[in-house]
């Protein structure tokens, strides 16, 4: 049986941050995002190729990974939303990264905490997310929204924790 959701929010404020639809001029600061990584900066061309390929998906399956920006600064600063993953269309994941010098602030815990009234907006019932068991900051922003582990695997970039959240 297939069931329709209703489609999610694309532009969702708190008290600090704004999440909205991406723009091709988001590009450049998401190069610098991913550059964090470590794995060298990606061409602004596959980047702006990547936000197209964002908002076609969008779309399509009715969720979004959505830019973060602050409020009062106006700056972008990472990005949260829901993506199909690891997992499917019907309880997908929740998914967020930040610079470097906007963690611990509780900016990912408070655009999550957006992103999962959204979520629970479409009609879904459980939301997923897969983090690297290594990665203590994000596992401590999901434990904070209710999140609860579920199983772990191995993947070539080591061991992921599956955690699970119900929505009511």
């Amino acid at each position: 049986m297939s069931t329709t959701y209703a489609t999610m929010p694309f532009h969702l404020e708190t008290e600090r941050l704004i999440l909205r639809p991406w723009a091709e001029s988001d590009a450049a600061a998401f190069c610098d995002l991913l550059a964090e990584r470590g794995n060298g900066k990606p061409p602004v061309e596959r980047i702006r190729t990547s936000i197209a390929e964002f908002l076609a998906a969008t779309e399509t399956t009715g969720i979004a990974l959505l830019p973060i920006q602050r409020r009062e600064e106006g700056d972008f600063i990472g990005y949260c939303g829901l993506i199909i993953g690891r997992t499917t269309l019907e309880e997908p994941e929740i998914a967020y990264e930040l610079f470097r010098h906007a963690h611990g602030r509780g900016y990912a815990t408070e655009a999550a905490g957006a992103v999962l009234e959204a979520a629970a907006a479409t009609g879904r019932t459980r939301l997923w997310s897969t983090v690297g068991t290594w990665n203590t900051p994000s596992l401590r922003v999901l434990e904070k929204l209710g999140f609860h582990r579920d199983h772990v695997s191995m993947e070539e970039n080591g061991e992921v924790a599956w955690l699970t959240r119900t929505l009511s």
